[in-house]
C-alpha cells in the first residue's frame, strides 16, 4: 500500500511541478504559533472545522489543550485531558486500559475497573489518521475535542463527538533535539517512578525531506499490592476459614497465610514503550507527503483496584488470587498524500493500518463462583483464564478541501474502515479435575473463540456559504452502510460432551460447536450550522447536527441449538447482533472577547436526543456480557471554559460543565445483577459521566531578565459524582465525587527548562468506577466470600523533578 501511495505522490509532483508554490489550507500548524504569550487558551489555533483559525474564532462547539497546557499539567494521555476538557469524562483504571472516553453523557453500559480497550461512540485522529490505538502524548502540538456529531466533516461517523491529537510535523529546515525527563516518588509504593522522552528532527534534504522522531519510556510504579495470591493452585486453600455468613470468613492466621499466600507489592506498575517517526517528502508545499509508523508497548501485572475491604482487605490492596498479567502491543502504519489541486482544493489522501494484540490474565474464581455452578465444594477451588484478542484496522479516506477563496467553501470526503477482530480465551480450575474424578490433567475447563469482521463504508460532505464577512452557514449530510460477521465456537472439557470432543490434551473446537452471524445497515446523517460575528470579539452559533454509531455481531460464539446438557456459555439468535443507535444534537454557543481580552470565554448549552441505545446486557447462557438496542435518552447541560489575565503575570483559567443525561423511556429488563433482570424507567440517570466538573488553574510568571522566567502554577479540578448503573437500578451506586490539587513551580530559559511538581496535594483517596455491582460485596456461596466486586483507585500523591532541554 506505501508503494501505490509513493507512485500518486511522484504523478502528482510531475502534474504540479509548473505550479507556483502558493500554500493551500494547513490543516495543521507550528507549535511556536499555538499560544499567546500568556497563555490565554483562546489564542490556540484550530483546524478542526478544516479551516485554520483561532479558537476565538471557531463556529462550532470545539475546544482545545495546548502544548503548553499538556506539559505543565503533565498529561500523559488521553486520562488527563477530561480535567481540562469541558464535557468529556474519561475515568482513570489504570494502565491495563485506556480509559473510556464519555462526551456529553452518552454512556449506557456500567462502569467497569477495567476500563475500554476501543471507542466507538467517539470518534479519535492522530492528525488526518484515525486512531483505534491509546497512544502517548508525546511531541502533540495540541488536543482539539469536537462536541456534538461530526459525521459531515470527518470520516469516522461520530456519535459523540471527535478528539484529535494535533502531532508536530517534520520541519525540513532545521535540525532540533527536545529532551525530557520527570523523576517521582509516590505514596502508598515502594518504588520510585521515571519517565524519558527524547524527540529529534532532521532534515535530510533542505526544503524537500525530513524525519522526526520520538522515543518515549514510562516507567510508572504500582501502589496496589496482591497479598493474597496463591502459593499453589489446586492446593493452596483461598480461604483457610470458613464461615457461614460473610462476617465469619477469614482468611486465617499467620500460619494459614504462611501456607497459603504470598505478597507481590506494586502490582499495577506502568512499563510502556512508544514511539512515533514521520518522514515527510515535499516537492513544494502544494505536493507533500507523510509516512509514520508508531508503536507502543504497556505491561503491568494487576488491576489498579481494591476489594472494597472484602475479608478485611485495605484501600490499596487487591484481594485476587492470581497476578493478573496484561500487555498491550499496538502498531500503526500510515500514508498521508497533501496535494494543491491548481489552488481550487487541497486533496488529503490518508492509508492507515493498524494492529493492536492484547494478551492478559485473570484471576477468574468469581466469575465461576458467581455462575453458581458448584465449584466451591472443592475446597482449595480457584480459576485462571488466559485471553488473547487481536484488532487488524485498514481505512481509507480522500478528502478534499476547497482553497479558491470566495464566499463559498466545501469539504468533500469518502470513507472506508475495515475491522477484523479475533479473540480466544481458555479457562483453568487448577487441582479440581483429579477432585472430580475427571481425566482432564491440564484442569482446561472452558474454551472460546470469537472472530468478527465489520466494513464500513461512507461519503460526506458540507458546504459553508459566507452571506457577508459576519455571516455564514453551513449545511452537510453522509451517507454510510456497514456490514458485519461473526463466527464463534465455546466447549467445556471437564464437563460430558465437552470432554468427549476435546480429550486430553487437545484444545479443539468440533464443527457442531461453532455457529455464524451476521447484521448490516445504511442510512443519512446531516447537519446545519451557523454563525454570526458580532465583533472581533463577539461571535455566536447554533448547530443541529445528527449522528450515528454502527451496529454490529456480539463477540460471543453463538449458541447449539438444541442445548446440550451441562454448562453453556454462548448467544442465542435474538443475542448475536445488535443495531446502529443516533444522535441529534441541538446546541448554541457564544465565544466572547473582554476587556481589550484580558477574559476570553466560550460558553455553550446542548440537548442531544439519543435512540435506539446501544445497552449492555448479558446472554441467558453463561452471562456474558454483550450489547443490544433499547428506547431513548437524552443529554443536556451547558459548558463554559474562559482564561483572565488578572495581572500581565497572572493569569487564571476555568473549565465547567453540567451534564444532566438520563432515560426518556422504561426500559424491561435493562439491567442484569445477580441474574436477575431488572426494569429501568424513564428519567433514570445513565452512568459513566459526572454531571458537574470543573478546573481551575492560576499560572503567575516571574520574568527574571535575558530571557528567563520563573513561572509557578496551581490547578485544582473537580470530579462530581458518578451512577455506576443506569438509574442504580439492580444494586448500582452512587460513586462520590472528588477534588484533587496539583503544583509546581519551574525555572525557564531558552534552552532548559527544570522545576519541581506535586500531583494529587493532599493524598486524595477516592473510587473512580466499580465492576459488578453491591450485591456481588461480601457474597457467601456454602462459607466461601466471594471476591468479584472491585473499585479502581485514584492515582495517589506524586512530587518531584522534572526538566526539559531544547536544542
Amino acid at each position: 500500500m506505501a508503494r501505490s501511495i509513493s507512485r500518486a505522490a511522484l504523478l502528482g509532483a510531475t502534474v504540479l511541478a509548473g505550479f507556483a508554490a502558493t500554500p493551500s489550507v494547513a490543516q495543521t500548524v507550528p507549535a511556536e504559533e499555538q499560544a499567546s504569550a500568556d497563555g490565554s487558551s483562546n489564542d490556540i489555533v484550530v483546524t478542526g472545522s478544516r479551516r485554520t483559525v483561532t479558537l476565538q474564532d471557531a463556529p462550532i462547539n470545539i475546544s482545545a489543550v495546548s502544548e503548553e497546557t499538556i506539559a505543565r499539567q503533565r498529561i500523559d494521555d488521553i486520562r488527563g485531558l477530561a480535567a481540562f476538557t469541558p464535557g468529556v469524562t474519561v475515568v482513570d483504571t489504570g494502565p491495563a486500559s485506556t480509559g473510556n472516553i464519555i462526551l456529553r453523557g452518552i454512556e449506557s453500559g456500567d462502569t467497569s475497573v477495567f476500563g475500554s480497550a476501543e471507542n466507538n461512540a467517539v470518534g479519535v485522529y492522530l492528525g488526518e489518521v484515525p486512531l483505534y490505538l491509546d497512544f502517548k502524548l508525546l511531541d502533540i502540538a495540541r488536543v482539539e475535542t469536537l462536541l456534538g456529531p461530526q459525521g459531515t466533516l470527518y470520516g469516522l461517523g461520530t456519535l459523540a463527538g471527535a478528539v484529535r491529537y494535533i502531532p508536530n510535523r517534520p520541519n525540513t529546515s532545521r535540525v532540533s533535539v527536545d529532551l525530557h525527563g520527570r523523576a517521582y516518588a509516590q505514596s502508598h509504593s515502594g518504588d520510585f517512578g521515571a519517565i524519558g522522552d527524547v524527540t529529534v528532527n532532521i532534515p535530510i534534504l533542505a526544503d524537500h525531506i525530513a524525519l522526526r522522531s520520538v522515543v518515549g519510556y514510562y516507567d510508572n510504579p504500582g501502589f496496589i499490592d496482591y497479598n493474597y495470591i496463591l502459593q499453589k493452585p489446586g492446593v493452596s486453600n483461598a480461604q483457610p476459614v470458613r464461615g457461614a455468613t460473610a462476617a465469619q470468613g477469614s482468611l486465617g492466621s499467620t500460619a494459614d497465610y504462611a501456607a497459603n499466600f504470598r505478597r507481590v507489592a506494586d502490582v499495577n506498575f506502568e512499563h510502556t514503550f512508544t514511539t512515533r517517526n514521520t518522514l515527510l517528502l515535499e516537492y513544494n508545499p502544494n505536493v507533500k507527503a507523510y509516512f509514520t509508523y508508531a508503536h507502543q508497548e504497556t505491561r503491568t501485572d494487576g488491576r489498579q483496584a481494591n476489594g472494597a475491604g472484602v475479608l478485611g482487605t485495605g484501600r490499596y490492596e487487591g484481594p485476587w488470587r492470581y497476578l493478573e498479567r496484561f500487555r498491550r502491543g499496538a502498531d500503526l502504519y500510515s500514508a498521508e498524500v497533501n496535494l494543491n489541486l491548481f489552488n481550487v482544493a487541497q486533496l488529503v489522501s490518508t492509508t492507515a493500518y493498524t494492529k493492536q494484540n492484547i494478551r492478559s490474565n485473570d484471576d477468574n474464581t468469581d466469575l465461576l463462583l458467581d455462575l453458581d455452578y458448584g465449584y466451591e465444594a472443592f475446597p482449595a477451588f480457584s480459576s485462571f483464564s488466559n485471553g488473547n484478542r487481536d484488532y487488524k484496522q485498514l481505512n481509507q479516506e480522500v478528502r478534499l478541501v476547497s482553497s479558491h477563496g470566495g464566499p463559498l467553501s466545501w469539504v468533500l470526503g469518502g470513507f472506508y474502515n475495515r475491522l477484523k477482530y479475533d479473540s480466544d480465551r481458555q479457562e483453568y480450575t487448577p487441582g479440581f479435575a483429579a477432585f472430580a474424578g475427571v481425566n482432564r490433567p491440564d484442569d482446561l475447563e472452558y474454551i472460546s473463540f470469537v472472530k468478527t469482521k465489520t466494513v464500513e463504508k461512507a461519503a460526506y460532505g458540507e458546504a459553508t456559504l459566507h452571506v457577508t464577512e459576519a455571516w455564514q452557514a453551513t449545511g452537510g449530510l453522509r451517507y454510510f452502510k456497514y456490514d458485519a460477521t461473526a463466527t464463534g465456537g465455546t466447549d467445556t472439557p471437564l464437563f460430558g460432551g465437552g470432554l468427549t470432543r476435546t480429550p486430553y490434551p487437545l484444545i479443539q473446537f468440533a464443527p457442531s460447536r461453532v455457529r455464524s452471524g451476521s447484521t448490516g445497515d445504511d442510512g443519512f446523517v446531516w447537519k446545519a450550522n451557523t454563525s454570526y460575528k458580532f465583533s472581533p470579539d463577539l461571535l455566536a452559533y447554533a448547530t443541529y447536527s445528527t449522528g450515528y454509531r454502527i451496529g454490529g455481531v456480539n463477540r460471543v460464539a453463538p449458541c447449539v441449538v438444541p442445548l446440550p446438557a451441562g454448562q453453556n456459555v454462548c448467544a442465542l439468535a435474538n443475542e448475536l447482533v445488535y443495531g446502529p443507535d443516533k444522535t441529534r444534537n441541538l446546541e448554541v454557543g457564544l465565544r466572547a472577547g473582554l476587556f481589550d481580552r484580558r477574559l476570553q470565554f466560550t460558553l455553550s448549552g446542548f440537548r442531544v436526543k439519543w435512540g435506539d441505545v446501544q445497552v449492555p446486557s448479558q446472554t441467558v447462557n453463561g452471562a456474558v456480557g454483550i450489547t443490544t438496542n433499547a428506547g431513548g435518552a437524552v443529554s443536556q447541560g451547558v459548558e463554559l471554559s474562559g482564561s483572565f489575565k488578572i495581572v500581565p503575570e497572572l493569569v487564571f483559567q476555568g473549565t465547567y460543565s453540567y451534564v444532566d443525561a438520563h432515560l426518556t423511556e422504561d426500559f424491561p429488563s435493562l439491567v442484569v445483577s445477580q441474574g436477575v433482570r431488572y426494569d429501568a424507567l424513564d428519567g433514570d440517570r445513565l452512568p459513566g459521566s459526572a454531571k458537574n466538573s470543573g478546573s481551575a488553574q492560576l499560572i503567575y510568571t516571574r520574568p527574571m531578565g535575558d530571557g528567563t522566567d520563573i513561572e509557578a502554577s496551581w490547578a485544582s479540578t473537580y470530579t462530581g459524582n458518578i451512577y455506576s448503573r443506569v438509574g442504580l437500578r439492580g444494586s448500582g451506586e452512587k460513586i462520590p465525587g472528588y477534588v484533587t490539587h496539583r503544583a509546581a513551580v519551574t525555572y525557564r530559559t531558552k534552552p532548559f527548562d527544570v522545576g519541581f511538581f506535586i500531583d494529587n496535594i493532599f493524598d486524595k483517596y477516592a473510587y473512580t468506577s466499580v465492576s459488578n455491582d453491591l450485591s456481588s460485596f461480601n457474597q457467601v456461596r456454602t462459607g466461601v466470600v466471594e471476591r468479584y466486586y472491585a473499585r479502581s483507585v485514584l492515582t495517589p500523591r506524586r512530587g518531584g523533578i522534572e526538566f526539559r532541554f531544547h536544542y
